[in-house]
């Protein structure tokens, strides 16, 4: 759920991204498939996220990947091929459990050229040699670093779920902060990880985020919490709420779908995080909460981190450093209900949007 770190200055053919025009409120819209699986490049921010935790044998390893799109609204009106209208950028990490290391890489390029693509009638993305597509109810994932690499599959069990309201998601006081919002959780994932020259063929579940957006951040949000949690019994936690310096909501809100498909979305308020540990980066000294208490309308969740150090240090593409990594769900009574992945922005420095 990275809603957007491109304001980050990108000299790329010269071209630096552009203050962008003030917004409207998005509108109600019915979204369609597989369209509104593609890009949408009239938007100013767009993403899509996968996560996930699998196993392989005694080994368990947390996956995530996520390719964003950037519009360049300076540069729209240029004739050029090398105009850098849209900029895609791609984030990898695997979780090593057991080796309680993090291990991830990013690219960075402009559309075009056959290097970089985003299809608009589906989704199918293209960064130099990292990929993802859809073909009907399956998407297929390939992301090869110098240190590691994921080659899955994940296949539909559910369907998909609207987040917001119909899947129109308000992220602020603002009728303009507000994304068109959709998860595909409970995906059924094979396929293989490789670290450090070994492959391991794995089996698990993931979660799959789809955002795109013209504004989000409310004045004096500063970043966000955010959790996407598969649960065993089929079940589909998001809670998330934006964040000020000094640590209150300036925004709240997820959803909470049941094994048998009943969706209660949670109005503004009705959810709260509450930091109950830290961990201090060794590399940025940035203190991150590794353990929240998470009250929800569906119970009082504690969310731990199956190892602290999962920071990501993404400078060299979209200019931020935050924490993102395999979590696991316990319900009120201690009990592991599920697991997923916790992300936090905004700790290292506030968001610059």
């Amino acid at each position: 759920m990275l809603f957007n770190h491109f304001r980050r200055k990108l000299l790329l053919g010269g071209m630096g991204l552009a203050s962008l025009s003030s917004t409207q409120a998005l509108p109600a819209k019915t979204l369609t498939f597989p369209r509104d699986r593609g890009a949408h490049p009239d938007f100013k921010t767009e993403w899509w996220y996968i996560t996930g935790h699998g196993l392989s044998g005694t080994r368990e390893f947390g996956f995530q990947l996520t390719f964003f799109r950037s519009r360049v609204d300076s540069t729209q009106g240029m004739t050029s091929k090398f105009a850098a209208r849209q900029l895609l950028f791609a984030h990898a990490a695997i979780t090593d459990v057991q080796g309680k290391k993090l291990w991830h890489d990013q690219r960075i390029a402009r559309d075009g050229f056959g290097v970089a693509s985003s299809s608009e009638s589906d989704m199918a993305i293209k960064l130099r040699d990292w990929s993802l597509k859809a073909d009907d109810k399956r998407y297929t994932a390939e992301l090869p670093t110098p240190d590691f690499g994921l080659k899955l599959q994940f296949n539909e069990t559910q369907p998909v779920l609207l987040q917001g309201k119909n899947g129109l998601s308000r992220k602020g006081p603002s009728e303009q902060q507000a994304s068109y919002y959709y998860s595909q959780p409970q995906l059924a994932t094979t396929g293989s990880l490789r670290v450090q020259g070994k492959t391991f063929e794995v089996q698990g579940s993931a979660w799959l985020d789809h955002e795109w957006s013209q504004e989000l951040l409310a004045p004096g949000a500063v970043g966000w919490d955010w959790i996407g949690m598969n649960l065993l019994d089929g079940s589909a936690l998001t809670a998330f709420r934006l964040r000020d310096k000094d640590g209150g909501a300036v925004w709240d809100g997820g959803s909470f779908r049941s094994a048998q498909q009943s969706l209660y979305v949670f109005s503004q308020g009705e959810v709260i995080f509450k930091p109950t540990r830290f961990w201090k980066s060794p590399l940025t000294q940035t203190s991150y909460p590794v353990e929240w208490m998470v009250r929800t309308p569906a119970d009082f969740y504690t969310v731990k981190a199956v190892i602290d150090n999962q920071e990501l240090d993404s400078r060299q593409s979209t200019g931020a450093i935050y924490w993102e990594g395999l979590s696991e769900l316990l319900s009120s009574n201690g009990k592991k209900v599920g697991s997923g992945y916790l992300e936090m922005t905004g700790y290292a420095k506030p968001l610059q949007l």
